[in-house]
């Protein structure tokens, strides 16, 4: 079985740039699997996302979806992807538009996507998904600014599942969110994969929070990936230097 998702062989260089930003990245998640991807600021997590979200085209390589190279030349083949894919951003309160009622914000794949074209149906699904974010259904009358950034990360969360998406792409999700937040965030990705069988791709610098939603990571530096593999063997006995000096730099507490 191939893949539900994959890049082979990617490169990537902005225009009027001199060199690739990306340089032959493969990377894969299979059906129900889950894949972090690791490395410092600039390391190029940012652009693979953009290539994967079909907001920018590669230069050289392809991306594949089951299999098959992706073509978002017509807007059937767009749609459908945006129902195969969907993503969960950083900044909770910027990825909510203000002005827009909780309800509408959620709702908006049901209409746009045509997954749901009547509007009481739309009520009741966006209910429902709230529900499975922890969040009451009155939830759906207030603004954005009425919540706080957990808050908002599940609302943000529930909006990306009314797509019933099959593959999650999760860039940074809990790294505006107080400490004290984010076990709740991870607890509710882990939860949701598992009983949706989602794919998660995350894209993240903490190694910590790949550690408790990812069984593979690869780890990727200056646009190369320079070592994939399960999780919990290259936390354990990393090979390349680059991730050596990652997990050296993650902070421990102190013994007593």
């Amino acid at each position: 079985m191939p893949p539900l998702l994959a890049a082979e062989n990617l490169t990537f260089r902005y225009p009027g740039a001199e060199r690739d930003v990306l340089r032959g990245v493969d990377l894969s998640v299979g059906p129900g699997a889950s894949l972090g991807l690791v490395g410092e600021s600039g390391a190029g997590k940012s652009t693979i996302l953009s290539l994967l979200l079909g907001l920018q085209r590669p230069t050289g390589g392809r991306i594949l979806v089951d299999g098959a190279p992706l073509d978002l030349s017509r807007p059937a083949s767009r749609l459908a992807y945006r129902r195969t894919v969907q993503t969960v951003f950083q900044d909770p309160y910027s990825s909510l538009d203000p002005r827009m009622r909780v309800g509408r914000s959620i709702a908006e794949p049901l209409r746009s996507l045509g997954i749901e074209p009547d509007a009481r149906a739309r009520e009741a699904r966006v209910a429902e998904l709230l529900a499975d974010v922890g969040l009451p259904a009155d939830a759906a009358t207030r603004y954005p600014n009425a919540f706080s950034g957990g808050q908002r990360q599940r609302i943000a969360i529930a909006r990306a599942l009314a797509a019933e998406p099959r593959v999650l792409l999760a860039d940074e999700p809990v790294s505006a969110l107080d400490t004290s937040v984010r076990l709740q965030i991870i607890e509710l990705l882990q939860r949701l994969a598992r009983e949706r069988s989602l794919s998660l791709l995350l894209v993240s610098h903490d190694l910590t929070i790949v550690a408790a939603l990812c069984e593979r990571m690869s780890v990727i530096e200056s646009g190369r990936i320079v070592e994939s593999g399960q999780t919990t063997d290259i936390l354990t006995a990393p090979s390349d230097p680059y991730t050596q000096r990652l997990i050296a730099a993650v902070p421990r507490l102190p013994s007593a």
